[in-house]
């Protein structure tokens, strides 16, 4: 059976969360990886009450040691064909005020992690030449804006390095894409984490959860001949 790996799975209703049920529908064994365990042992208890198969992995995507082990538990259940990085969230901050770490940790989860992801991906892809990975990109990812220097820095960075894989293993055939989500997502993390701004954009103002995952289930189906590599999303509202 092959095997999908989430990264950056957080809220139940979430981008990560949302992704991880998709893939499981189309027959996937999909590896649930975020920070917290108990939120994804919830995402994965989920997918196997509807059916699909699923193994939750608390995993620190900046931290090497557990980055392989998780890659090595999905091998061991199938090969991976599909590998999404969706760590690292919005981080704004006053550059004058800005401590040197906290510039630090948000490089390390949104860059520096999609290098050990997308190294790992390519490790296990690359001598099979088959497979798709894919990147969580940002407004920040294409320009940057006032209070968001550290959050840019990262997000800028990892599209970078996306574009060097994909350059570099594309050939090999694995196909490498990044998603620029250019405005705020609707789902929990921001509802409530910022229900007046939530309320004030309205549903038309925020980009709908299953519209997202389309569009990474659409990356995944491309056939080797006509793959893309960016794919930006946004309401039709949003502004660019």
């Amino acid at each position: 059976m092959k095997t999908a790996i989430v990264i950056g799975v957080g809220a139940e209703r979430g981008l990560g969360a949302r992704l991880c049920r998709r893939f499981a529908t189309r027959g996937l064994h999909v590896f649930v990886a975020g920070r917290t365990l108990d939120k994804v042992r919830t995402v994965a208890d989920g997918i196997t009450a509807a059916g699909g198969l699923a193994t939750p992995v608390a995993t620190d995507t900046t931290i090497e040691e557990q980055l392989l082990a998780l890659f090595d538990q999905a091998e061991r259940t199938g090969p991976v064909d599909l590998a999404t990085f969706n760590a690292g969230g919005a981080m704004p901050g006053d550059l004058k005020t800005m401590e040197a770490d906290y510039f630090e940790r948000c490089w390390r989860i949104a860059c520096f992690g999609g290098f050990l992801f997308g190294r790992e991906t390519a490790r296990r892809m690359a001598p099979r030449g088959t497979g798709t990975l894919l990147f969580t990109g940002a407004s920040a990812s294409m320009r940057g804006k006032p209070f968001f220097a550290a959050f840019t820095a990262a997000k800028a960075g990892l599209r970078a390095f996306a574009q060097s894989m994909a350059r570099e293993f594309q050939p090999q055939g694995i196909h490498v894409a990044h998603v620029v989500i250019d405005g705020a997502i609707d789902g929990d993390r921001f509802v409530l984490g910022r229900p007046d701004i939530a309320k004030a954009l309205g549903d038309d103002g925020m980009i709908d959860l299953d519209g997202i995952v389309d569009v990474y289930e659409f990356l995944y189906d491309q056939p080797r001949r006509a793959w893309s590599h960016e794919v930006d999303v946004r309401t039709f509202k949003e502004t660019f």
